[in-house]
């Protein structure tokens, strides 16, 4: 097992991908984060209608929050 992680590793580092995967695996994640913000504060609106300001503000600094952690996953990953 360990031979085969080695060749991985040495082709992974000759071919140079691997901030590539790093930057996507943050970018996957920070959309995830993006999706399960909306979809929970949808429910939310449709459980409590009236509190609607507040869950949009609160979700809006979620999905901000998520999108820069994945803009610092894409730039630091390299």
């Amino acid at each position: 097992m360990t031979n085969i992680l080695a060749q991985v590793d040495t082709v992974v580092t000759q071919v140079g991908i691997t901030g590539n995967i790093a930057s996507a695996a943050g970018l996957i994640a920070a959309a995830f984060a993006v999706g399960m913000i909306g979809t929970k504060a949808a429910e939310a609106v449709g459980r409590n209608p009236a509190a609607s300001g507040k869950i949009l503000v609160q979700s809006i600094l979620g999905m901000a929050l998520a999108e820069g952690l994945g803009l610092l996953a894409l730039f630091l990953a390299k």
